[in-house]
């Protein structure tokens, strides 16, 4: 298949049972601002782009919502028990963005969106949720032009600051990609 726009990532997606299926589960959670982001979003692109005719596995299945009526963590880690019942074999990870700006030393986030948008890698700043009648949204800050043309570079955000720079080479080096996707082309500014 080839993707052009994102009516096309969209159109992906939904013809995947797994993915819808995962994305109705979090939906079921009833968050504020939720998205499943990064990774979820990013292998299925790269894996139909590379045709791989498996998944590529996710170490885990980023749900993250925005709420500042309640930001402890030990909340989230409920919300994950919730959805492990649902679906047991999936590897839930749950954050409220509310507070994660703490965790990475940055100024509060405005929502869920503008979190995402601050991601180090444009390939992984990107959201999938469903709306109130299960139509399906992508969230993508930084456009979904490097995701589809196989270009990894940062966001403007760890562009925008050296120490956010050397945290995203030391990422792109640890993640190693490029083993997995061979037709990616990593961009070190």
């Amino acid at each position: 298949m080839i993707i052009k726009n994102e009516r096309d990532v969209i159109k992906l997606v939904q013809e995947d049972h797994w993915m819808m299926d995962i994305l109705l589960a979090a939906k079921a959670l009833e968050l504020p601002d939720w998205w499943i982001c990064a990774g979820f979003v990013r292998n299925k692109i790269w894996d139909t782009l590379h045709h791989f005719s498996e998944r590529t596995v996710l170490s885990d299945i980023d749900v993250i919502y925005f709420d500042h009526s309640l930001i402890d963590e030990k909340h989230e880690k409920k919300l994950e028990e919730k959805l492990k019942k649902t679906m047991p074999k999936i590897p839930w990870e749950v954050k409220n963005e509310a507070r994660m700006h703490v965790m990475n030393d940055l100024s509060p986030y405005s929502s869920s969106v503008d979190a995402i948008s601050k991601f180090p890698e444009t390939v992984t700043a990107l959201g999938l949720k469903l709306d109130k009648n299960n139509n399906l949204i992508l969230a993508a800050p930084c456009g979904i032009q490097d995701v589809i043309n196989l270009e990894v570079k940062p966001t403007p955000h760890f562009l925008s600051n050296k120490e956010l720079l050397s945290i995203y080479r030391k990422r792109i080096t640890q993640k190693n990609w490029k083993s997995i996707w061979n037709k990616i082309k990593i961009i070190y500014p």
